[in-house]
């Protein structure tokens, strides 16, 4: 695309990040109270801007490249992941926000240190800390340097550098309330930008019609059979389910959102807010890939499906809206994710291990500094990961979450619905099972991958086998302990009940769920 690149472009991109700064700054220094803004935006996001933000969280760079590669191979499939979503942000905002909100809490880890004490707490944070830098900023620059590559053609050390210092700036300025309020406009801009794309596609393909009628009849089922090698209906029904659990309900970037929220309604209400964005996957994301394979069939690497659609339907002048998506996505997700890596490591660890005693203004200035860091550890995971040859991003994505997400799946889901757990379970299921599920990863993609060893199943059903056997454990040692060492609501705690709005949102989503499911699964 860089030789297509004229002046109105680079105008473009510059009257954009120029925006972006104005707004990050007045989110930043409006008001002098920056201090309660940086971790938890001074509990003052209302509906819109906790769901924008958690979108703007979930929808990373590998998003734009993954899904419209999956769209140009296998069609739609790879709408499970977005709108089998909503059962699982369900849960979040009827089970897990009450508690979470009710309890006061800053982090996840400070969150199960209430229920089971400190070593637990301990445990989770450092936990926390890797699964960040590894599944959120390294894995999600990586997938944005990619794109830069692809875009501009330079070196991926440079793509990497320029876009986290970029990202990393709303995190250690403003905190959670300017990447809150950037990425309200932001995701705007997304929607808008992608939306153009697709429409234009469908127009050169010739209708929507066409769109239907071009592509094999299986690239617009959901449910793929048994038998299918990349995305068979068990592996989604059954692993998805504990990836969901971990990453929705228990992930410190994607809660922090709710956290900030002004009050339990607005919260509950931002969650279903962005399980309604997540229906415009489909039309956002993947439909372009389908569009690809119409157009330009015989693709050899069906990661270069979106940009190739942009750099042959855009009109000229205006592929500086491409650079001004990735950047909105980039900003989002990097953003997001270096705020919950400072927010982490500065209550649950710095304040609470290392210096006990710290000023509000000493940790302010720690969790800046952690911004930092986790922007150098990034930029070399990035480029480290580029030396790693024949990727399929979604699919090394998705594993990598699934073989991290059963720990977390089991302590949280025992800890809210089973007053049993005990203390021992927890931090034998968070520390040895841990290490088994990732050893078993370790295995999976490197060691014996499965592409040499074909007896390994499908990584969701692997992931939901560790689940199951993760959870037995943490059962049996529970029982064998007697009693939970603290009752599962901590004393002082009034869940507030949902509103009729709250229940209305939900209720209506279900019913447009299901209708989508049907159709398009030929009923």
């Amino acid at each position: 695309m860089n030789i297509k690149l004229q002046s109105l472009d680079y105008i473009i991109v510059v009257a954009y990040l120029l925006v972006l700064l104005v707004l990050g700054y007045r989110a930043s220094f409006r008001n002098k109270q920056q201090d309660e803004n940086l971790f938890l935006a001074g509990k003052s996001l209302n509906w819109y801007s906790v769901g924008f933000n958690m979108w703007g969280t979930n929808v990373g760079p590998s998003m734009l490249l993954a899904f419209a590669s999956i769209g140009y191979s296998t069609g739609i499939v790879a709408g499970n992941f977005e709108w089998y979503a909503f059962i699982f942000l369900f849960l979040l905002a009827m089970v897990f926000a009450p508690r979470y909100l009710a309890s006061r809490v800053t982090t996840m880890p400070e969150f199960m240190g209430q229920r089971f004490g400190d070593g637990t707490r301990n445990i989770l944070a450092w936990y926390a800390l890797i699964k960040i830098l590894i599944s959120w900023l390294s894995l999600g620059l990586f997938a944005g340097g990619f794109l830069v590559r692809q875009i501009l053609g330079i070196p991926m050390w440079q793509s990497v550098i320029a876009l986290v210092l970029f990202a990393g700036l709303f995190a250690f300025a403003g905190g959670l309330k300017a990447i809150a309020r950037v990425n309200v406009f932001q995701m705007i801009l997304l929607i808008m930008v992608s939306l153009w794309l697709t429409v234009i596609g469908i127009n050169k393909v010739g209708g929507v019609a066409a769109l239907f009628h071009r592509a094999p009849a299986d690239y617009w089922n959901l449910v793929h059979p048994a038998g299918d090698v990349a995305y068979p209906w068990p592996a989604i029904l059954l692993g998805y389910p504990v990836s969901a659990i971990a990453f929705f309900c228990t992930d410190q970037a994607m809660v922090q959102s709710v956290l900030g929220a002004r009050n339990l309604e607005q919260g509950q209400l931002g969650i279903s807010f962005i399980a309604w964005l997540k229906i415009l996957s489909l039309p956002l994301f993947i439909i372009p890939g389908i569009i690809c394979f119409e157009l330009f069939p015989g693709l050899q690497d069906p990661s270069e499906a979106y940009m190739t659609l942009v750099t042959n339907l855009f009109p000229a002048g205006l592929n500086g809206l491409v650079i001004v998506v990735l950047i909105a996505v980039l900003v989002g997700t990097i953003g997001s994710s270096l705020n919950a890596l400072s927010t982490v490591f500065t209550t649950d660890i710095y304040a609470k291990k290392i210096n006990p005693g710290a000023t509000n203004r000493e940790i302010i200035k720690v969790g800046r500094i952690t911004v930092l860091a986790g922007c150098g550890f990034a930029i070399g995971m990035a480029i480290a990961i580029d030396s790693i040859k024949g990727l399929n991003l979604f699919d090394v994505f998705q594993a990598v979450l699934g073989f991290i997400a059963p720990s977390l799946a089991v302590v949280f889901l025992l800890a809210v619905f089973w007053r049993q757990t005990s203390r021992r379970a927890v931090n034998f299921t968070l520390s040895w099972g841990s290490g088994i599920s990732l050893a078993i990863g370790i295995c999976y993609l490197w060691v014996f991958p499965k592409d040499q060893y074909p007896i390994w199943p499908h990584y969701l059903l692997l992931s939901f086998y560790i689940f199951v056997l993760l959870l037995g454990m943490a059962m049996g040692i529970s029982l064998l302990d007697g009693a939970s060492p603290k009752a599962a609501v901590v004393r002082g705690q009034v869940l507030v009940r949902p509103t009729p709005l709250v229940w209305g949102s939900w209720i209506a989503l279900a019913i447009v769920m299901a209708g989508l499911y049907l159709f398009f699964n030929g009923f």
